[in-house]
């Protein structure tokens, strides 16, 4: 079933991760990411919605200020700080003590939010780009999401062997910096440079993953991607019902952290799906 961790925060109470799953609520305050961009990018937007995810359930805030989808323009560190610390202060600023995590690939952000008040960082190129994110993790003690994106992946690699290597390398690089697996959330990257196939054989074998890696925590992140747009041919807008089965299908299958747009939906799937694992709470 499900393995359980304890992550510890510096100014929060520890994330508890096990058979209740956590969920993610994602802020992005972007103009171009692929299906919320400049729904959030001014400051009061933002808050709005930080404060609807909360009131919905979600356990941790996920905030990000570049875009990852393919074709997206990379962004400068200025720019990037411009769209995300302003949203952090009005958030910390609000009283607001949630979880968050900086969803970034650069040093300098990661470094600036954490000392404006986030938690975790949310490093889409999994300890694996700029050495010095590592570093900057080890100097807060925070808890990192190493995600995979390995940009010479075929659509003929075998994805479950594969992304065990790279996860491995991850934890290395992290143990190297005296950080522990114990604080590391594995993330698979859904979608990034992975074939339709692909997607659905590591959703399908995630447990594989989750037992090879027992000392990390892993995170689900399949909300609105294009392997449900794909598979059903719709737009964004239009994926809530698919992202509810592959969170549900990633839960099942040991999955701890499910970062979603749509909170409420996802936290009432995810706990249909621990009521029929485990039994519904007893009164």
């Amino acid at each position: 079933m499900h393995t359980t961790h304890t992550i510890s925060l510096r100014h929060r109470p520890p994330l508890v991760l096990g058979r209740r799953a956590l969920v993610m609520g994602i802020l992005n305050v972007t103009p171009d990411s692929f299906s919320d961009g400049g729904q959030h990018d001014h400051v009061a937007a933002a808050l709005a919605h930080a404060r609807l995810m909360l009131a919905e359930g979600a356990d941790i805030l996920d905030i990000g200020g570049e875009s990852t989808r393919p074709g997206s323009e990379p962004v400068s560190v200025q720019e990037e700080l411009d769209r995300i610390m302003p949203v952090i202060d009005a958030i910390r600023a609000d009283g607001i003590v949630a979880p968050m995590s900086i969803d970034t690939m650069k040093p300098l952000v990661a470094h600036q939010a954490l000392e404006a008040g986030a938690d975790i960082i949310n490093d889409v190129k999994g300890l694996q780009g700029a050495p010095e994110m590592v570093e900057i993790a080890a100097l807060f003690d925070a808890p990192v999401i190493a995600m995979h994106w390995d940009r010479s992946w075929t659509a003929e690699t075998d994805p479950i062997p594969a992304m065990s290597v790279y996860f491995e390398s991850s934890l290395a690089i992290a143990a190297q910096a005296g950080i522990d697996a114990s604080r590391i959330i594995l993330d698979p990257g859904f979608g990034f440079t992975k074939t339709l196939n692909q997607n659905y054989s590591i959703l399908h074998h995630l447990t594989d993953l989750t037992h090879a890696f027992p000392n990390s925590a892993m995170l689900v992140g399949t909300s609105r991607k294009s392997m449900i747009g794909k598979l059903l041919g719709n737009q964004p807008s239009e994926r809530l019902a698919g992202t509810l089965a592959t969170s549900v299908q990633g839960y099942e299958r040991g999955g701890h952290v499910f970062r979603v747009h749509e909170v409420a939906p996802n936290r009432d799937a995810l706990r249909v799906a621990e009521a029929t694992l485990y039994g519904p709470p007893q009164n």
